[in-house]
């Protein structure tokens, strides 16, 4: 898993913990509080939106990447990308057979 995923997740489980904070005590706390408390969430909301937002761009970014290579490598080597093929496809055939 990349480190932009684990940070991301990470960011994710904070934001949970923290809204649910938010449910749980807004009965228990001052209001001063609990606007305390909603303040954080909004806060960690809008950080973990950019994040994703940011997260999502790079790996589209690598996939784009990678499917250029592979682009380029089979117009290159078209008898091995043909190969690789239909061993893939060979594997998933075996695979699917089994069920």
């Amino acid at each position: 898993m990349s480190k932009d995923t684990e940070q991301l997740r990470d960011e994710l489980k904070s934001l949970a913990d923290t809204l649910e904070e938010v449910l749980n005590s807004s009965g228990e706390k001052s209001k001063e509080e609990v606007e305390k408390v909603r303040a954080k969430a909004e806060r960690m909301l809008k950080q973990s939106r950019v994040r994703v937002s940011e997260t999502s761009e790079a790996v589209l970014r690598q996939t784009k990447e990678a499917a250029c290579k592979a682009d380029n490598y089979v117009h290159e080597n078209p008898w091995a990308g043909i190969g690789i093929g239909a061993a893939a496809g060979l594997v998933l055939g075996m695979l699917l057979a089994r069920r």
